[in-house]
Order: C-alpha cells, then structure tokens, then sequence
C-alpha cells in the first residue's frame, strides 16, 4: 500500500502524526466511528498537513494501539496492523473493518460515545442514529419491528389495488406475513402501519409545495400551491407525483416528420426521487417529513435521514455508490409493485434520465446532497429559461413552423390526403372519442406502428395536441370536420 495513495481521502481514512496514550479518545473515536459506518483506515506517522512523519517506534506504538483499542472500544471491533515504509520513514495503519454487533462505543474518562464518520470527521451518533445502530446490531430494521397498533383495525385497499395493477395478480391473505407487513403471530409490523389506508404513523407525512419564485422568500401565503398528505406510502407516492405533474409543464418542437415532447422534469427521475425518499427515509426521526418543494427553476425533495450508516456522497462517483437499504421490507414491497429495484439503481436512473433529455446539458445535472440527518434531491427544470413557444426554431421546423403548416399548407395538402385515407379516418374518431388518447394507445388499437400514426397524425392539420402538466389534450378544428366526413373514399 502507497501512504501517499490514502492522502486526501475523506470518509474511510484518517491520519495521526504520533500515538497519544494519555488522551485515546482522540483517535479512538476514528475507530469506533469506521467500525459503525463502512470501515476505514487510520494511519499513523502522517501530520496534519498531510507531511510524512514517520513512527521513532512503530513496533512499540502497534502493542500499545491494539492493548488501547481492546480496553477503551467496547464491543472490540475487527482490525488488523500493519506497517508501511516510505523511504527511511515507518508507519502504522490501523485498518477496521465495518461492525457487525453496533453500536462500537468509546469507553473511558467517565464517557461512553458512539461516534459516526460523516465527511472526513468522526462525530458522536445523533439519538436516531444511534438508535439505528442499535437495531442493525440485533440484525433488526425499523420496519420489520412490531407497531403499536392493532392489525384488525387496519385496512389495505389501496396496496391491493395498486399490486393488482401493477402486476396483474391479487393479494392474497398470506402475502401480509410474506410481504412483512404482520411478523409470524399476526402482530402489525412498522412496515404494515405505514402501508396501511389510513396510516396512524403522522411524521409519514408528505409535504408539497410550489413556491412562486426561485425561493422560499415569498412565504407560505404567497405560494401557488401547498398541499398535505397523510395515509398509506403508496398513496402518499401517487400523490407526490400527481403534485409535481400538476404544476409542471410539457414542451414539446417539431423536428422533421415528428416533434419531440420536453417535460419541465422527466417523469422517472420524479418518480425514482419521491420513491427514494419515502422509502429509504429514518421514519425514527422524529417531527420531520419529506418535503417536496418546487420552484420555477427546480425541485428539491427532502427526506429524513442521511446515507445509511453515514457515508458521505461528497468526492464519490454516484455510481459506484453501494447500495444499503435503511428500510428493507418496505424497500422489497415496492420492488414488488414495480416501483422500483432490489438491486438499488435509484441514482443511476435519475441521472440517466436526465442525460436522456433533449434539453439537458451538464448544468442542469442533479444533485444529491447528504449531511449527518438530512437527504436532498435536486432537480433541475430543462425548459426553465426557454420559452420554446416563441424561440423554438429549427432548420427542421419548429413550433411557429408547425401553425404555418396547418394554416397553409396542410389545407391544401393534409386535408386532401386525409380525404382518402381510411387510417386518417379512424385515427380521427379514436382521438375525437378520447381526447386524453395517445399515439401508442391509438398504434395498439389500429394494429400499426406509432411513427405512423405520428405522420398520419402530423397530416391532419385540424387537431393539435395541447399540453398539461406531464399529460395533456387533443383540441379538433371541427371546421374541417366535414372533409372527413364526406369525402372519404372507402377502398
């Protein structure tokens, strides 16, 4: 191993110049925080200013680090010694291992402290998380522990529903103790609680906010819309997703023989954010909620609780991040609606929808933010400082070049073809029955494919596709609807 190669490192390395016997809690406290959090390394021999040192007694130093560590950590952690030479220099690295049996505590002068690695330092555990230690220790997590409430007061309609549509098959009775939500002797379970219709678990809370501005400045009176949601998990990510689509907008240009559609924010990454926090979120926090709060230039979805076990995102590639599940039960549920993976590739499908986008560029990445006790997800609006009703206008065609096709053009053109095309015809009267309809719905049903009924559609210059939100509408120039009525020749 190459001293210089740990050097900079922030969450899973820390330095000493030189042993302290008399006061061990100044590095003790870096063991029993790698021990509570993913393991670590701690080099001595190596100052602050990151200068190497070097032990005068490296052998002598190592008895006394493993004696210090076996009377002061309690439980005694896993660690191995071992000694490292730079030049004429020698060094001691202490490597720990991540804990099995948390919480590792600091035991001396009178204290008993787990500490926690956040960033680069080693801090004391803040009660939630010393509690979450406590339960990792007796291989528990929050929502597999029996609830306080009663399961024969409880309803499930809403998971049932959800499961059946998504999946197609129904709930039975035995999937309340193989989902997790009642432990083997019919006890509620914390995960059923917050499942259940009417969950009685109030900081499940979900808060949605959109702020007329790029902050908060403007009050809670001044906001264009506030809203408070309370029930089962899956009601509470339906409607945090409903919120976020309702005060959001779609885009959408021409380009050659289609348009491409751009929403202020991908229907995905939305979805993959709110699912993250509500589920991977310290539900023994308590008085706080996720918050959902957007703003005309982004949304920033707060949840509860930092990275499980503290580590820290700060200097890390999002996707090599390890993925560790604060909540499994509750985690493995949604999988099975579909909602999301085992594996845990929430990061990567936020970011991978986004460099999707038509509009995305590097600055309008998201941003994942996690500090001792909070997580926040930013993300950006692709569309916000674009008013592509006006500016979108391509070599291709753009949306000024599209109301001058249908004016023009397409009266003479469109209408005439449409006159004496059967598939016209009948994409007219699906879209006429159901302006909600879309081209894949419509695609499915006629048996074609939906770049067809996208061209066929593109020659019918008396309909227009309206945006709302993430969904939207067709409006029909009824004007024209006598064409089509009338001057169609049946083959």
């Amino acid at each position: 191993m190459d001293i210089k190669q740990l050097i900079g490192e922030a969450t899973d390395y820390d330095k000493k110049v030189a042993l302290e016997t008399k006061k061990p809690k100044s590095w003790c406290k870096s063991i029993s925080a790698f021990a509570n959090c993913y393991g670590g390394r701690l080099v001595f021999g190596v100052a602050n200013d990151d200068a190497l040192v070097g032990l005068s007694d490296a052998e002598g130093d190592a008895e006394k680090i493993s004696e210090i560590i076996k009377t002061h950590l309690n439980p005694i952690p896993e660690f191995e010694l071992s000694f490292e030479k730079d030049k004429d220099k020698t060094f001691v690295i202490v490597e720990v291992m991540k804990g099995q049996q948390t919480p590792y505590y600091y035991e001396g002068d009178g204290q008993l402290i787990a500490f926690m690695r956040i960033g680069n330092e080693s801090v004391p555990a803040t009660p939630s998380q010393l509690r979450e230690l406590v339960l990792r220790g007796s291989g528990e997590s929050y929502d597999s522990l029996r609830s306080r409430y009663d399961f024969s007061n409880m309803s499930f309609t809403k998971l049932k529903s959800v499961y059946k549509q998504r999946t197609g098959n129904a709930f039975e009775d035995t999937d309340y103790e193989s989902f997790g939500l009642i432990d083997e002797k019919g006890n509620l379970t914390n995960a059923g609680a917050l499942l259940a219709d009417e969950s009685p678990v109030r900081n499940s809370r979900l808060f949605c906010t959109r702020w007329n501005g790029l902050t908060k400045a403007s009050g809670i009176v001044d906001a264009l819309d506030d809203k408070e949601y309370t029930g089962s998990l899956v009601t509470l990510l339906q409607a945090g997703t409903d919120f976020v689509r309702n005060n959001s907008k779609k885009a959408w240009r021409k380009v050659g023989d289609g348009r491409i559609e751009m929403p202020d924010y991908p229907d995905r990454a939305v979805l993959e954010g709110v699912v993250n926090a509500l589920i991977h979120r310290n539900y023994m926090e308590i008085g706080s909620e996720v918050h959902i709060d957007m703003f005309d230039d982004r949304i920033e979805i707060y949840s509860p609780g930092g990275m499980v076990s503290g580590i820290s995102l700060e200097g890390k590639d999002l996707l090599k991040i390890p993925s560790k599940r604060r909540n499994p039960i509750l985690a493995d549920i949604f999988s099975r609606l579909k909602y999301m993976e085992r594996r845990g590739s929430g990061f990567k499908k936020i970011l991978a929808d986004y460099e999707g986008q038509v509009e995305f560029d590097e600055s309008r990445m998201p941003v994942f933010d996690a500090d001792n006790d909070d997580f926040t997800l930013t993300l950006y609006n692709l569309n916000y400082g674009h008013d592509y009703v006006m500016n979108v206008n391509d070599t291709q065609g753009g949306i000024q070049d599209g109301i001058q096709d249908g004016t023009q053009d397409g009266t003479q053109g469109g209408t005439q073809g449409g006159a004496q095309d059967k598939l016209q015809k009948q994409i007219f009267d699906m879209i006429e029955e159901n302006l909600q309809i879309s081209t894949s719905e419509i695609a499915t049903r006629l048996g074609v494919g939906v770049r067809t009924v996208k061209r066929r559609i593109k020659q019918m210059t008396n309909m227009v596709y309206v945006a709302n939100g993430y969904s939207g509408h067709w409006e029909i120039k009824y004007f024209l609807r006598q064409q089509y009525d009338f001057g169609l020749t049946v083959q």
